[in-house]
């Protein structure tokens, strides 16, 4: 893309939004921005943008201004049939998304990871991976790392590893990963998308633009994920916890890459099946990428998890403090509940996702799960659900903090309270991260 030749919009001040308007300022392109929301940290990155040279875009002149732009930039916050983004469109203006932006300004090799859940603890395990080998690798996408902001400074012998929603996968139009992996389909963000049938079209995107030379990893085991095969021109190498495929596979309680053991299963430090699976797709990526079997596996046994995604971050009074604010469907809850061992206080609810909750309480009942603590905008009809369920030991706690303590104080020696929402965060909170924060902070209070 030659920047000078072009006016940009930046649709949305997000984090992903400041990236893209800094990056194409560095680039001596005309940039304005335009943001609907208030609040402390909107005024500031506004403030910033404006500092750097950037032109705010009101309501009033935001029709003059995109008659006068060239390439929308859209935030992944910001959905594909905002008003703004229609009315470009009508008017034949090019829209794209900053993982879009950055892809044309600098095009490494790219290993992108997309699925419903377990796609941070994927990435970072690649991430690790290479870096354990001498790679420099370079973390970004829906991890909150703007890809806009590592380009600058990359290098030519960088790889990217992008986390890559389905948010992100709306406005693709060019972007070509070197290796795709798709991890696992199941209900989320339809109250954005819709319906499943668009949810799934979106994460096949990933790989629409690779070809006969690329890779695309695919979850053998997941059904919708599997179909996926037929539409494919990469070569595909397949992940398995249940059969020996062409790829990675789970034999005899050790993980394997096409006949090769990498590593035992006792010997990843995550708990869980579904840590087997990202491990899977962490191997098969890097052997790909001509990782050796040991390094992969050291990288693998040494890897530390990451924040927010089923953290034990306080034992008090022989009670475990499970924080697992990343969790933000069902699918993902229900996978922490069933790695439940202890007896369990569950904190659940948040902003609705346009998910019904019967299997999530289904679990529920079927689990080690003790009492259950509804908090947050769901709370009504998670109650609903879990009466329609026959699950009856619950309370309900409109406060989180509040919704916390109780489920501290329930909680007995030998216990553990975990957080796992099942809901996104922003009936009260600015993200996952914000949440798991708020409840370390709790917790450490109860110290």
């Amino acid at each position: 893309m030659y920047y000078k030749n072009q006016k940009f919009l930046i649709l949305g001040v997000s984090k992903s939004g400041i990236a893209a308007a800094k990056h194409v300022l560095s680039e001596n392109a005309v940039c304005r921005f335009y943001e609907e929301m208030s609040s402390d940290k909107i005024s500031a990155a506004k403030s910033e943008i404006t500092s750097l040279g950037g032109e705010e875009a009101t309501r009033e002149n935001i029709d003059a201004v995109l008659t006068d732009t060239d390439v929308v930039v859209i935030s992944p916050g910001v959905p594909i049939n905002h008003p703004v983004a229609v009315k470009a469109k009508s008017l034949k203006k090019r829209i794209i998304g900053e993982l879009e932006l950055g892809f044309e300004s600098f095009t490494p090799p790219f290993i992108a990871v997309t699925g419903t859940n377990g796609k941070t603890t994927t990435v970072s395990l690649i991430n690790d991976v290479l870096e354990n080998a001498g790679i420099n690798s370079k973390l970004v996408g829906n991890v909150g790392v703007p890809l806009t902001s590592k380009t600058d400074r990359a290098g030519g012998d960088a790889v990217f590893v992008a986390e890559v929603s389905s948010f992100q996968l709306e406005s693709v139009s060019e972007f070509h990963p070197y290796i795709s992996c798709i991890l696992n389909i199941a209900p989320d963000h339809l109250e954005r998308h819709y319906t499943m049938e668009n949810y799934i079209f979106l994460k096949k995107r990933i790989f629409v633009n690779q070809k006969e030379n690329d890779y695309c990893v695919l979850n053998y085991d997941d059904e919708t994920v599997k179909s996926f095969y037929a539409d494919i021109k990469a070569k595909v190498v397949w992940v398995s916890c249940a059969e020996e495929v062409d790829g990675a596979y789970l034999k005899d309680d050790a993980l394997f890459y096409k006949g090769e053991k990498i590593i035992d299963a006792d010997k990843i430090p995550l708990v869980g099946r579904h840590n087997v699976y990202n491990a899977l797709f962490a191997i098969a990526a890097a052997r790909i990428m001509g990782v050796s079997a040991e390094t992969a596996a050291r990288a693998i046994e040494n890897f530390k998890g990451v924040p927010f995604r089923a953290q034990l971050v306080a034992e008090i009074n022989g009670v475990q403090f499970i924080n697992d604010s990343k969790s933000t469907n069902t699918a993902s809850a229900i996978t922490a509940i069933s790695a439940a061992k202890r007896p369990t206080v569950l904190i659940l609810g948040g902003s609705e996702k346009g998910e019904t909750y019967e299997k999530l309480f289904d679990c529920v009942k079927n689990s080690a799960v003790k009492h259950v603590v509804l908090t947050g905008r769901s709370r009504r009809n998670m109650l609903v659900a879990a009466d329609k369920a026959g699950y009856y030991d619950v309370t309900v706690c409109a406060d989180f903090d509040y919704a916390v303590k109780i489920a501290a104080m329930m909680a007995e020696s030998g216990d553990a309270v975990l957080l796992s929402p099942a809901c996104a965060s922003f009936d009260v909170f600015s993200g996952f991260e914000e949440r798991g924060e708020r409840f370390n902070s709790i917790i450490g209070a109860n110290r």
